[in-house]
């Protein structure tokens, strides 16, 4: 089942029903897992129902290091997800990426530290095979998705995901261009790991709210504002993506 893990963005979501909350062995997640029907222009009553989870708890109060990634992986595990969309709000760097787009990334660079990364412990050593971080065909349904769905959405790109929750230096971005980097988050570590190692298809379409440090003027108002256009063409393209799972296109 397709699950949905919500950032910065607020998606436009009906019939929210309570699936998984209390009781997991890595603690508390951010939210509970709701089961949730995508609102859309076309479906204004609500699309194909998905799991939902908001990794920054309901009214975004948590911040990026401080996530119980553990935790919200394991409680969709264990509500029926197989497969995770990760929705992300982030800073573009490539030149051509503007506040606005949609970038769906196929490999990742992990900046960040302290976090707790695996579900193995000092007895069970586990080394997940990880060259690809995210999964290639998942992405590729989703791109699909967004092109039935008229949704434009760039396929490719390096996602760098930085410790947070302060922005980045200029001097960082520079860092991160030459790395490679075609956006900045902070979320996406340790999420696609820690899916991994469950046995979960993780794939993330990014929304780029503002332009990264030192590639033009940054306000936090601008990038509220950008997150709430975008909140609409995610909406849309989840639909669609969970439209074609129920038909079996996976």
């Amino acid at each position: 089942m397709l699950a949905v893990l919500t950032g910065s963005a607020t998606l436009p979501m009906l019939d929210r029903q309570q699936v998984v909350t209390n009781g997991q062995p890595w603690g508390q997640p951010s939210s509970p897992v709701w089961m949730a029907r995508p609102v859309t222009s076309r479906h204004p009553a609500g699309a194909t129902p998905v799991l939902v989870l908001h990794r920054h708890g309901d009214g975004v109060r948590i911040a990026p290091h401080a996530i119980n990634y553990r935790a919200n992986l394991h409680a969709l595990a264990t509500a029926g997800a197989t497969m995770v969309l990760a929705v992300h709000t982030v800073g573009g760097i490539r030149a051509d990426l503007m506040p606005g787009d949609l970038l769906i990334p196929d490999q990742l660079i992990d900046y960040t530290w302290g976090r707790h990364a695996t579900y193995a412990d000092d007895h069970d050593v586990h080394h997940a095979e990880f060259s690809e971080p995210f999964s290639a065909s998942f992405g590729d349904l989703i791109a699909a998705s967004a092109v039935t769905a008229g949704v434009a959405a760039r396929r490719g790109g390096v996602y760098g995901c930085t410790q947070g929750p302060r922005l980045e230096t200029a001097a960082e971005i520079n860092r991160l261009e030459r790395d490679g980097c075609a956006v900045v988050g902070m979320t996406a570590m340790p999420e696609a790991v820690l899916a991994r190692e469950l046995g979960l298809r993780y794939a993330s379409v990014c929304l780029i709210v503002n332009p990264a440090a030192g590639r033009g003027v940054i306000e936090m108002d601008a990038i509220a504002q950008a997150a709430r256009a975008g909140a609409d063409s995610i909406a849309a393209l989840i639909a669609g993506v969970a439209e074609m799972l129920e038909r079996g296109k996976q």
